[in-house]
């Protein structure tokens, strides 16, 4: 063991999958055998024909392990391609959440003003509760609903982080 352990890192790993059964639970498996955390995982078909999927995954960790495991994903059979969009250089990261707000009256409007300015939309309302939806970078929406937090803050539903490189060339 080094006299200076290395410290803890955001990544944004992106994956080129199969699209089968079990491919999931393998890659999933690789971070919990490790003892590390999925802070955010996603997971969509992006070509019917060709029956694959992109799996990103957001994780906390020590550069050399996220090294090891990203290295472990490439050796998967089911895995064409993985990416570190942290270390691949730029890239755009967005996320989608919907927050229920409860209040009446004044924080009614505080609510709505606050959503305004983070440019969230109202896609639900009653006399006692607001739901809002928001995309944009996930600290963002951890700000939003920061201060929402004292308002009435019900529930939170978030997707997860989608992210891609930027640039012409793909994965």
């Amino acid at each position: 063991m080094s006299a200076h352990p290395e410290a803890a890192e955001r990544h944004t790993l992106s994956m080129l999958v199969d699209n089968e059964p079990g491919v999931l639970a393998r890659i999933v498996g690789l971070f919990s055998g490790r003892g590390y955390n999925i802070d955010s995982l996603t997971v969509s078909e992006v070509s019917h024909d060709s029956k694959l999927s992109r799996i990103t995954v957001v994780t906390t960790g020590a550069p050399g392990i996220i090294e090891q495991i990203k290295s472990q994903l490439d050796r998967l059979v089911p895995v064409h391609r993985v990416v570190d969009l942290t270390v691949a250089g730029k890239s755009v990261e967005r996320e989608l959440a919907l927050i229920k707000v409860r209040g009446k009256g004044e924080i009614r409007q505080e609510a709505l003003l606050i959503a305004d300015s983070f440019r969230a939309r109202t896609v639900d309302t009653t006399l006692e509760s607001f739901v809002f939806e928001i995309t944009g970078k996930p600290d963002k929406i951890d700000q939003f609903v920061s201060l929402l937090a004292p308002l009435g803050l019900v529930e939170v539903s978030r997707t997860g982080v989608a992210a891609i490189g930027r640039g012409p060339d793909g994965m």
